[in-house]
């Protein structure tokens, strides 16, 4: 195996990793909702909620939230236009909307039908678009068809449960959720039946609005707007606020695409820098294997999942391998660490860490990286022991390599690299130890060397076994 092109690869990865710093930066707020007049006013965060809800929105929330609790932001305000989705995501975005201690506001604009009225209730204030539209919030399955009784009921009642311990402070938004999600509920307020049974509730903006009780109340929304801007003049009065827009960049919305297949990019970019140093030269495998863990690392950051502690941690347990390599081979302590290192930031890339939070290492918390990581280890080492038994000599193997570029075919180079290592039953001297790995000397040369059998101490005679792509397989030999 050539140092060389180990070390090619490894720094090239380590490089492509580090984090970008493009993302746009926001400065600290200064003033507290509390006195919106004094000194500059009240910074809002607005953040796109559009197309189905799904994990991209779910990230794209988590982005906008922990940026919000770092950066002191007074209000999040969710632009809501969504004809629904997924409803274990619904839940989750509901609940990392109450770890933000400013106010949350929804402005929908148009749509927030479904899981987006769930998400839409579950903030402190809610604003509408003149054609703002929200409510039939059955529970469905992905492809239209009813769920099954026993667990509709189930969700059912996990999210009504979820809006009444948000709402309490809202006379009627609790049971107007429930019109929206339960056909048989019959919402009737000031003896006027707003919803029968037999339907689900869907309400427009001035629906919404319209008022009810003594003191009046609106049903469900704060008002109507024709812009955001509108809306946080009349909250906040001109001047009295900064909005800082989150932007969705055309680069984030593939990354958030690429995020479902993280697991699998893992896995084959380690398995293409494993075929990379089974071959001669640095190719298409080293380059291939080197873009799709930078993409891997780049998708959880862009997702924020990922910090840049994690990308410090894995360039150094690529520094520890290559310790190893270069200074102390066979020691293991150095190359154990750094693998140790290296896995160890693939799995914290994947967690969800919150600012101002502790961390709690349940079984909650690290299940799902947990999986993904295994899958991702799963893939290359099932794919290393298929190209390892297939790979050597193949049809498949002559074609990738190139005969100019790496001095003839690939098993003519094969041929004559193993032709100059020393013949099996040669001895030598054991130059470091092996545990197993470590350098041996025959006839005068050093070479790359594996123990067959335990540990071989320095200076111990050893004897050649056989050859394994390039380096030794050698035997102690008793005195």
């Amino acid at each position: 195996m050539s140092i060389y092109r180990i070390t090619l690869a490894l720094l090239a990865c380590c490089l492509l990793c580090l984090p970008s710093t493009a993302e746009e930066e926001v400065a600290p707020a200064e003033n507290t909702v509390s006195d919106p007049e004094a000194d500059g006013g009240v910074d809002v965060y607005v953040i796109p909620i559009t197309e189905a809800i799904g994990k991209p929105n779910l990230f794209i929330l988590r982005r906008g939230l922990k940026e919000a609790i770092e950066n002191d932001v007074d209000m999040v305000l969710l632009e809501m236009d969504t004809p629904g989705g997924r409803v274990d995501v619904t839940i989750e975005m509901m609940e990392m909307l109450a770890r933000f201690d400013g106010i949350t506001a929804t402005y929908v604009n148009d749509e927030a039908i479904s899981a987006g009225s769930f998400i839409t209730a579950s903030t402190q204030e809610i604003y509408f678009a003149p054609t703002g539209k929200i409510g039939a919030s059955a529970v469905i399955m992905g492809a239209g068809q009813e769920v099954p009784e026993t667990a509709k009921m189930k969700i059912e009642s996990y999210l009504r449960a979820n809006i009444r311990a948000i709402t309490a402070d809202y006379p009627y938004r609790s049971d107007v959720i429930r019109a929206m999600l339960d056909a048989e509920y019959e919402l009737v307020i000031d003896e006027e039946v707003i919803k029968p049974a037999g339907e689900l509730l869907t309400l427009t903006a001035s629906e919404a609005l319209k008022e009810y009780g003594d003191p009046p109340q609106p049903l469900l929304g704060k008002g109507i707007y024709d812009s955001v801007e509108e809306l946080l003049d009349d909250r906040f009065g001109p001047g009295n606020y900064e909005i800082k827009d989150f932007k969705v960049t055309y680069s984030e919305r593939i990354a958030k695409w690429m995020d479902t297949f993280a697991p699998a990019l893992l896995g084959i970019g380690m398995l293409l820098l494993f075929l990379e140093f089974k071959t001669p030269g640095f190719g298409i495998f080293g380059i291939g294997g080197i873009v799709l863990i930078a993409i891997f690392f780049i998708s959880q950051h862009i997702a924020g999942l990922a910090g840049n502690e994690a990308i410090l941690f894995f360039a150094l347990g690529i520094i520890l391998v290559l310790v190893e390599i270069f200074f102390f081979p066979g020691v293991l302590i150095f190359a154990l660490s750094g693998l140790a290192l290296i896995f160890g930031s693939l799995l914290w890339a994947m967690v969800d860490i919150w600012p101002e939070e502790p961390i709690s290492l349940s079984p909650e918390f690290l299940a799902e990286p947990v999986v993904n990581l295994v899958f991702g280890m799963t893939v290359a080492v099932l794919g290393a022991v298929i190209f390892g038994r297939f790979f050597k000599g193949s049809f498949f193997e002559r074609m990738l390599v190139l005969e100019d570029a790496a001095g003839g075919s690939s098993q003519e180079i094969r041929e004559k690299r193993e032709s100059s290592l020393p013949k099996p039953g040669s001895e030598g001297v054991a130059v470091s130890d092996l545990f197993p790995s470590g350098r041996v000397e025959v006839d005068g040369k050093r070479y790359e060397a594996r123990s067959a059998l335990g540990p071989i101490e320095h200076d111990s005679r050893i004897r050649v076994k056989a050859h394994n792509d390039f380096s030794l397989i050698v035997e102690e030999v008793e005195s």
